[in-house]
């Protein structure tokens, strides 16, 4: 009998907030990792990068800040550099974690690319900040480069759009090693955003909602299941509040009705949510499971977590 495929969509909580908080972090997440592969499920793993790809921003805008002779990285260069450098500690981990196990399983890290269309509305209202806190000086500078810049109150802040992904460049050979049994790490980040402008692929300046992707790249899978991993056990009615509710089980039908009541928040779970639903409506026969990284194992059997079905 085949596996059953499993996309795995890791976030903040499962590699930390730097470099080092991120080895560690990553050690624990290859363990829960490993659970499923030994369980017998083939993993396509997605991960967030909004620490990474905001320290690298940064990082590569202050080196221009010191040496000009040095180019700041445009955001899907810094997209792409992310992926890299958080798949790295992944399957490094992941393929560590499994031979101690005495389990032989090849990992692999795909750059992915995910086209996305210049005229999307995101692009006209960018919401979505990235890199340090800026003075209004240089504010200033960003805005006459045509960068958009948001104003909070610990400090100004470039905002970039976060339009809804179109196609998985890559998706053929993310398929192919699926295929063949191999974990594989991709879309990392939500994707490297790109626009097709005669048969080249141009970076966009943006990012990609790794929530999203993580439900695009189950549908082209064709996965059997979809697991959101994040910082809660449950998905909750009234969170945070007396009445608080966990979710044992959710329809698509109840889940769009709690999205009319705001019951889900804009940032946090309602992109989560919106994934699920996208990607039971375009596979009836699949299940969303959202749950907390260090209940993975149980979640995989049912025994915790929110379970998602048409």
């Amino acid at each position: 009998m085949s596996k059953k495929k499993v996309v795995v969509a890791l976030g903040h909580d499962a590699l930390g907030s730097n470099t080092s908080a991120q080895l560690d972090a990553v050690k624990k997440t290859a363990k829960a990792l490993a659970d499923l592969v030994e369980a017998n499920y083939q993993l396509t793993i997605t991960h967030s990068n909004g620490h990474q790809v905001s320290m690298i921003h940064k990082a590569m805008t202050e080196l221009h800040r010191v040496y000009s002779d040095y180019t700041p990285a445009p955001m899907c260069v810094c997209s792409a550099m992310s992926q890299g450098y958080v798949g790295y500690d992944i399957q490094n981990s992941l393929k560590s974690e499994l031979l101690s196990r005495g389990i032989s399983v090849p990992v692999s890290t795909i750059l992915t690319q995910v086209t996305v269309d210049p005229y999307d509305e995101a692009f006209y209202a960018p919401q979505k900040a990235i890199g340090r806190y800026m003075s209004k000086e240089d504010a200033d500078i960003e805005v006459n480069k045509g960068n958009y810049v948001l104003e909070t109150p610990d400090g100004f802040r470039r905002v970039v759009a976060a339009p809804q992904p179109i196609d998985i460049v890559e998706i053929a050979a993310i398929q192919t090693l699926s295929d063949a049994d191999q974990v594989v790490i991709a879309c990392g980040g939500g994707g490297i955003p790109v626009i097709e402008q005669h048969h080249v692929l141009k970076g966009a300046s943006a990012v990609i909602e790794k929530d999203c992707i993580a439900g695009k790249l189950a549908t082209d899978l064709k996965a059997d299941a979809l697991l959101i991993l994040t910082s809660v056990d449950y998905v909750y009615l009234n969170f945070e509040k007396e009445n608080q509710q966990p979710l044992k089980t959710l329809s698509v039908a109840d889940a769009k009705r709690y999205i009319i009541e705001g019951q889900f928040g804009e940032t946090d779970m309602l992109p989560k949510i919106l994934a699920a639903i996208s990607y039971l409506e375009a596979i009836p026969n699949g299940k969303v499971i959202i749950t907390s990284l260090n209940k993975t194992a149980a979640a995989i059997n049912a025994k915790v977590g929110t379970v998602i079905t048409v």
